[in-house]
């Protein structure tokens, strides 16, 4: 029997969905195909053959490209069992089924995977309903090593960037899935509600290796934030520094975490972490509180504080635009990022990202959020709103265009930053800062991935 696993989007990243359940299907004797369309075009042979084609959906920008490639997908092969699995698809089910999709699996999805799989060679696929389990598993799973056998080499995806060097091609792995905590604007929330699930070390090292050997000099652990186990966070990057010194890695922490377990910050630095990514989203107290978010603006300030004596770079993440973000939370925003240096940090989409609502975030418990609302949008697979303010919505979208012009024109990110700031102080009516009119500092030797972070 023959199952195709489809991937359209995973941040750059060579798809760890894609390769773990093919490791468990393979190992079941299924005949398994992965076709990343970010990186290759639609093999239309490969769809017609097969008997299951699984669309892997981890995040927003993933589910709506595979629902732009789904229609195609049926007319090719109108027989074939369609599945949709990652943390977006759960979150989007009844939407879906009614595009034609027949079983969605979402949190712990390899074993889902499987029995589908085993069911529909037996032949009982025509028994109802066809999904006997939940769409969503939280079940405990004893990993096997990703196999990576027919996707795209390395160097088609994302490479880490350090001024000054050549690139390096860079592997991706999970340690851990879910979170333990629950900000009110995370995907990750509605799914694992609270809980996080561990991938063996065995399994983590062993595609570690794997991908080393393939070239990769940098490894990204994709946790959704990789204290939540400290213990096992810590056993695997010094396992992984004592088999390969020379690979580097960044990781994902929140600010909470950073602060809490500021004690284990040296063991990153000593074991040759490059760069922490985390979601700071606003400077204002009050926005950070009806997130949830666990840390206010003073914790961040002390964390970024205590990584300008770090050799590993601070990579902060942003939701600037919400129902709640005022004008002069904007400008607060730059004017600090501009104090504290980290405008080269700082990818500068982040400084234009629009608070997403998906289907079951825990915002829509809020009472704060219920004026801002305009219904649900089934196409962009979420709840429009709108400001109270209307020039932080048009703001948002000149942002936007300013970072897809800067991009284009290969400006560095302190460049588009000054334009953000002058763009910024003329739809608001605000003075731009004198600092704004200086020179462009010089680009500082900041590693980042080259692959911008949407979601």
């Amino acid at each position: 029997m023959n199952v195709l696993l489809i991937s359209t989007y995973e941040l750059g990243r060579q798809p760890f969905g894609l390769a773990s359940p093919a490791a468990w299907l393979r190992r079941d004797g299924f005949s398994v195909a992965c076709l990343d369309c970010a990186v290759s075009p639609l093999d239309e042979e490969t769809v017609r053959s097969a008997n299951l084609i699984a669309f892997f959906t981890p995040m927003h920008t993933a589910c709506r490209l595979a629902l732009a490639l789904l229609a195609r997908v049926q007319e090719i092969n109108p027989s074939a069992t369609i599945c949709f699995y990652g943390l977006y698809a759960p979150m989007n089910e009844e939407y879906l089924r009614r595009k034609g999709v027949e079983v969605v699996l979402g949190g712990e999805f390899e074993s889902g995977l499987l029995q589908l799989a085993r069911r529909l060679r037996q032949g009982s696929a025509a028994e109802k309903p066809l999904q006997p389990q939940p769409s969503v598993s939280l079940a405990k799973q004893t990993f096997h090593t990703p196999d990576r056998s027919d996707l795209p080499p390395l160097s088609r995806y994302a490479q880490l960037i350090i001024p000054g060097e050549a690139p390096r091609l860079a592997g991706y792995t999970e340690a851990t899935r879910g979170c333990k905590y629950q900000c009110r604007h995370c995907p990750v929330v509605p799914v694992y509600q609270g809980k996080f699930r561990v991938v063996q070390q065995e399994a983590v090292l062993a595609d570690i290796r794997q991908q080393v050997q393939a070239g990769a000099q940098h490894i990204t652990l994709g946790d959704p934030d990789f204290l939540n186990g400290p213990g096992h966070a810590l056993k695997i990057v010094r396992a992984l520094h004592r088999e390969f010194p020379r690979v580097s890695y960044d990781v994902v922490v929140k600010v909470e975490h950073l602060r809490k377990f500021a004690d284990l910050i040296p063991e990153l630095e000593s074991t040759n972490c490059r760069i922490v990514t985390t979601a700071v989203e606003s400077l204002n107290n009050r926005l950070l509180a009806l997130l949830d978010k666990g840390h206010t603006r003073e914790d961040f300030l002390e964390v970024a504080e205590r990584f300008r004596r770090s050799p590993i770079t601070l990579n902060p993440t942003f939701v600037p635009f919400t129902p709640w973000t005022r004008a002069e939370d904007y400008l607060d925003l730059l004017k600090n990022l501009w104090e504290l240096q980290l405008t080269e940090q700082v990818s500068p989409v982040q400084l234009a990202i629009r608070l997403l609502i998906p289907e079951g975030s825990l915002l829509l418990e809020r009472p704060e959020l219920t004026p801002h609302l305009q219904g649900y949008d089934e196409e962009m697979l979420g709840y429009r709103w709108r400001h109270p303010d209307p020039r932080m919505d048009a703001l948002q979208k000149e942002l936007m265009a300013v970072v897809n012009r800067g991009n284009r024109e290969n400006l560095s990110r302190s460049e588009i930053f000054l334009r953000i700031w002058k763009t910024a102080a003329k739809f608001l009516q605000a003075s731009a800062p004198e600092v704004v009119e200086t020179a462009v500092p010089p680009r500082a030797a900041v590693p980042y991935l080259n692959e911008p972070w949407y979601c």
